[in-house]
């Protein structure tokens, strides 16, 4: 049964969590994706924006760092004809308050995801996760707060990046995240024509017009900002590297071959550690291969349910369509 949308705005954050004001519920979600499928729930201390839909087995999805519930505006109808989907926004992104700042890591947000669900009543059968969320999954799985049949990674950020680059990131990200005027400088430049138009494009990814459209809502907004700032200054990728190899669930790793922020070659770096993980390969897709192509991802997906044993076998479907048509 779907739960009712809660129309209220977001109480403020606590000055010491954000020194922007959140997005509006009734200003910038008047025509979320998906809306009616929304509603808010109370877990870790923070009102948390969380999206609804379907029947059947448990599908918890996942966004990446930056991105919220519209990245799966496409995919999440089509899943929800299989499955129970549940989506949130996480914690300081979209329309969920913003945390401490140092609950914005890894390890934070798998412990406030697991009180959600815990909230929710939700025991997922199959997570996936996009990017950043494929992380935050696996912890979740290793740490044994969720216990699935199947993790889809969607071109999933699990392991550390390398070379100087990588031993660069963390500390710029960190003097990026400790001041209030980077936020405000970043949504007032993704307001200038073409910027978003841009970052999708150094994706590897192309979106429709309205896809753009909301990456640009969020991006304008300085908390959205703050939040995936301070998340890339808190995220420690080398401690779930090594303990990978202990991940019992079942890994599908989705790779664009056009990925331009994520190298496609990483899902086979995983599958060194993990060496009966699956491989997926969607040529000529970028990061956003499932908002580029939700059909073939969602196809992807229920065929994973089916081979984890989660959703019916597909003879069995064809049965009990044939025996319906009598």
């Amino acid at each position: 049964m779907r739960r009712p949308v809660s129309r209220p705005q977001h109480s403020p954050a606590s000055p010491s969590a954000s020194p922007h004001p959140p997005l509006s519920w009734e200003r910038d979600g008047h025509d979320w994706p998906n809306r009616q499928a929304s509603h808010f729930v109370e877990a870790a201390g923070l009102r948390w924006h969380v999206q609804e839909m379907g029947r059947g087995p448990v599908l918890l999805l996942i966004h990446g760092t930056g991105s919220a519930t519209h990245s799966w505006r496409d995919l999440m109808p089509l899943l929800a004809r299989h499955f129970t989907v549940v989506a949130p926004d996480l914690p300081g992104h979209g329309f969920t308050e913003m945390p401490a700042r140092e609950r914005l890591s890894l390890d934070g947000m798998a412990e406030d995801l697991h009180a959600l669900l815990q909230a929710l009543g939700r025991f997922p059968a199959v997570v996936a996760g996009h990017s950043a969320g494929a992380a935050v999954l696996a912890r979740m799985c290793l740490d044994g707060r969720i216990g699935p049949r199947a993790l889809v990674g969607l071109n999933g950020a699990m392991l550390p990046i390398g070379g100087m680059a990588g031993r660069l990131l963390t500390p710029f990200a960190r003097l990026l995240a400790a001041s209030a005027m980077v936020p405000r400088l970043f949504a007032r430049f993704a307001a200038n024509d073409g910027f978003v138009e841009r970052m999708i494009r150094d994706t590897g990814s192309t979106l429709d017009p309205a896809g753009i459209a909301f990456y640009r809502r969020l991006t304008c907004h300085p908390a959205h900002v703050a939040a995936a700032v301070r998340m890339m200054a808190n995220w420690r990728l080398p401690p779930l590297a090594r303990e990978l190899p202990h991940l019992r669930t079942r890994l599908v790793l989705v790779t664009g071959g056009n990925d331009k922020t994520i190298a496609p070659n990483d899902a086979a770096r995983v599958r060194v550690l993990l060496p009966d993980a699956t491989l997926v390969p969607l040529p000529g897709l970028g990061h956003l291969a499932h908002e580029e192509r939700p059909d073939e991802v969602a196809a992807l997906m229920v065929q994973v349910g089916r081979e984890a044993g989660v959703l019916p076998a597909l003879h069995l479907v064809e049965q009990e369509v044939a025996v319906a048509a009598e």
